[in-house]
């Protein structure tokens, strides 16, 4: 039966105890129960929601001076993160924390519920407050006696910035009450902004979640100094505690579940689609028409604002530091093991350095200017080869790729690869010296040879990654420039390019690599030059393909003999490197999430061509299709077949990517024809033309089996003047666009979701953003 609202004692008994826990209110607090008071007594649901509210409301206008008024503030905390999943499950509850509750005007008057703010908003500014609260989550500045006591409206927050770095000199003594009060505050403000779980993905940018929207605007007056706090206790955390190796052992760390929950509540304020805006360009004028300019520049979000307008090179140095710091510490690991804590939070740290080279490119200028972008690229590396077997993990390898790709269209990117590799982390791929470039390939290489299926889809993107930064590689170890060409090998047998309308691209990308190296890098490439001239019958069989349906037909056969996606013998791989362990798949029973499709390369791309003196101009897409726009992203799971031509109309896509399931697409002469005359093999022919003959008459005559010789010879040749005119470097770009916006949504959220075990915040609720799969 309904109980009054007024009737004190009753509601009191929600929050008066004194020592709970979040983990007791979850074992208190059972979901059966909650969703049978939803359904049963609506009306006790929403007067306890709505009592819970209040009294963080009043901890927030008083300042919690008192051990009990604090107590109170924490366990109003703990109910609300437990209760709104189940709120936010129903749609017919989802606008209850939008709505005004009767008679909740300031004097408690009918005349004040015009000005009654809705629950969600007294809510969010409330927690905003109760974060910046003296002797509660920040130190106090006075001697405090009860008289003294700082009056929370008074106070400026910017001066109580939870740690030293962007903006802020101060580093405060550390206090691990403070640090749990605010990691329990910001693991209700997580739940309140995970509404978003409980819709389904949709394409459509405008459904802003709207309590990020609230959050991050003007009318929360602590979003600065808040932004500036949770960027800052994540850039500065140091898990090997203050430098010496074993003292986590000795100090428990109560600083890592905070860092962690800022760095969550940071990337999901930061889940902005860039593509629809007018985003501030590199000088930080908006991109758009005169008819923009009544509006400020930069987004409404204020977070995703501070992030872009960041500019000094101290505070980038700090960031970048810090981040590079945190997604080593798993390398480090494995070298001095249990020297250091190790952290679980590489995911978000990945979606966080993405949000702030997409969003700030002077941010991403700045990580390419030196050679500290190889402290993020080696870590990224070494994630995606541990994860290469692994179900559970292909966010990871999505992300993680994706990053490369955004760096790769980039110059400079290309120019640091150089730089030799001497870091021995130890990773499962064959010991090799080298560069950070020969690093790159190889471990693409491992990654499509011995990945899971699941990942065929971001072939095109490693591949466009190795073209973007061939033209800037001075030198190629032996090792890799034999992946490269046992990939081409792969790639190019008959029935792996009959098999699929879009396997083909893989090729034309290699070809485009050789050719990049071969026009702009000749002279440093012996190693490359002599493997291609070692595998010339790869580029003869090429040039010579068969077109006739027969010969389509007889190469499709040979697929059945062999099923395996890549030949992973004559690889000759080597010995690991000394004390890796070989990327394991995933233990049956892991959960993960699913993800929605990403978009094909040629839409998470835009060609632009490199001139002259080094600049790009973008290049006209030929003619695009009005089809392309819209479609909608599938969620993919493991049984659906990979479709990578994004430019098909819908109905074509499902047509031709159903394919190699049920065989309606076939291979046809003139669609063998259609690609094949553009093969970009003029330079590599003329190449072999002229130093093949020349290679094998110093083998006839000194009776040469060695290629020390062979490559000495090549070192010192020289193509001036015998190739075709180089062709101008191609580069694609990465572009913001809304698939990609969503997948992020999507990733971000499956993240968050499965991170957050104790307490299980979202555990067996009805979430609609993904669904979540054993493996």
């Amino acid at each position: 039966q309904p109980v009054e609202a007024t009737d004190d004692a009753f509601w009191d008994q929600f929050w008066a105890d004194t020592a709970t826990s979040v983990q007791d209110v979850f074992a208190l607090v059972p979901a059966a129960e909650i969703r049978a008071v939803r359904e049963e007594s609506p009306s006790n649901l929403a007067t306890l929601c709505y009592k819970a509210v209040e009294k963080l409301v009043q901890g927030a206008e008083s300042g919690c001076h008192t051990e009990k008024e604090r107590q109170i503030v924490l366990n109003c905390c703990r109910l609300l993160t437990r209760i709104l999943p189940y709120i936010f499950e129903d749609p017919d509850w989802r606008g209850f924390f939008w709505s005004t509750v009767p008679g909740a005007g300031r004097g408690g008057g009918d005349e004040d519920d015009e000005n009654a703010r809705p629950l969600a908003e007294s809510l969010l500014l409330a927690v905003a407050d109760l974060l910046f609260c003296p002797d509660f989550t920040v130190q106090s500045h006075r001697k405090s006696t009860v008289d003294t006591a700082e009056d929370i409206h008074s106070i400026d927050s910017c001066e109580y910035i939870w740690e030293a770095g962007v903006g802020f000199a101060h580093s405060p003594q550390p206090n691990y009450i403070h640090d749990l009060n605010r990691t329990e505050l910001l693991k209700l403000l997580l739940t309140c902004f995970s509404e978003a779980m409980y819709l389904p993905p949709s394409s459509d940018s405008s459904n802003a979640n709207p309590w990020v929207q609230f959050f991050c605007s003007t009318e929360n007056r602590h979003a600065l100094p808040l932004f500036t706090s949770l960027l800052n206790i994540v850039c500065a955390y140091d898990p090997v505690g203050y430098g010496i190796p074993y003292n986590h052992l000795l100090f428990s760390d109560y600083r890592e579940p905070l860092v962690e929950e800022a760095a969550q509540v940071l990337i999901v304020t930061l889940d902005y689609d860039s593509s629809t805006s007018s985003s501030p360009t590199v000088d930080g004028t908006t991109t758009g028409t005169a008819m923009d300019d009544v509006d400020p520049p930069g987004p409404d979000n204020l977070f995703v604002n501070y992030l872009s307008r960041i500019h000094r090179e101290e505070d980038f140095q700090f960031i970048l530091k810090g981040v590079a710091r945190l997604l080593s510490n798993p390398l480090v690991q494995t070298y001095l093991p249990n020297s250091a804590k190790k952290i679980q939070f590489h995911q978000e740290l990945l979606v966080l350095f993405w949000k702030l080279c997409d969003f700030n490119k002077k941010f991403l200028f700045f990580v390419l200017k030196s050679s500290d972008v190889l402290d993020i690229l080696v870590p990224i590396l070494y994630f995606l080869n541990d994860a290469r077997a692994d179900q559970s993990r292909v966010g990871l390898m999505h992300i993680g790729v994706f990053i490369l790709l955004l760096l790769s269209g980039e110059r400079n990117f290309g120019v640091r690869l150089n730089k030799p590799y001497s870091v021995r982390v130890p990773m499962d791929i064959p010991v090799f010296t080298g560069t950070h470039a020969d690093l790159l390939i190889i471990v693409f290489h491992k990654i499509i040879t011995s990945g899971h299926q699941r990942l065929q889809p971001l072939f095109d993107c490693l591949l466009t990654i190795v073209v973007n930064v061939s033209p800037y590689l001075k030198s190629l170890s032996m090792v890799a420039a034999n992946k490269l060409l046992h990939l081409l090998e792969a790639f190019s047998t008959t029935w792996f390019l009959f098999s699929a309308v879009q396997n083909h691209h893989l090729v034309f990308f290699l070809l485009e690599v050789f050719n990049n190296i071969i026009q702009y890098q000749f002279d440093g490439n012996s190693n490359l030059v002599y493997a291609v001239i070692r595998k010339r019958n790869v580029f003869h069989q090429l040039a010579n393909l068969p077109t006739d349906s027969q010969a389509i037909q007889k190469g499709l056969q040979r697929r059945k003999k062999t099923p395996e996606p890549i030949s992973r013998t004559n690889s000759q791989d080597g010995v690991s490197m000394e004390g890796s362990r070989p990327a394991a798949p995933a233990e049956p029973g892991t959960l993960k999430t699913s993800l929605v499709a990403t978009p094909g390369i040629d839409k998470l791309t835009e060609k632009s061509q490199v001139s002259e003196d080094g600049t790009m101009r973008s290049l006209e897409p030929e003619s695009l299709q009005p089809l392309q726009e819209g479609n909608p992203p599938s969620a993919v799971n493991d049984g659906e077949p990979w479709s990578g031509e994004a430019s098909q109309p819908r109905r074509d896509r499902r047509r031709l990517s159903s394919a190699s399931s049920s065989g309606q697409w076939t291979p046809t002469p003139d669609w063998v024809m259609s690609w094949k005359s553009k093969l970009p093999l003029q330079t590599i022919m003329r190449l072999l033309q002229v130093l093949v003959p020349q290679v094998e008459k110093i083998c006839i005559d000194k009776g040469l089996t060695d290629e020390s010789e062979i490559l000495k010879f090549l070192q010192h040749g020289t193509l001036v003047g015998l190739l075709p005119v180089p062709h101008p470097i191609l580069i694609r770009k990465y572009q913001a666009n809304s698939g990609t916006a969503m997948w992020f949504r999507t990733y971000m959220w499956g993240v968050i979701y499965l991170r957050n075990v104790d307490p299980p915040i979202w555990y067996d609720t009805d979430v609609k953003l993904f669904e979540i799969q054993r493996v």
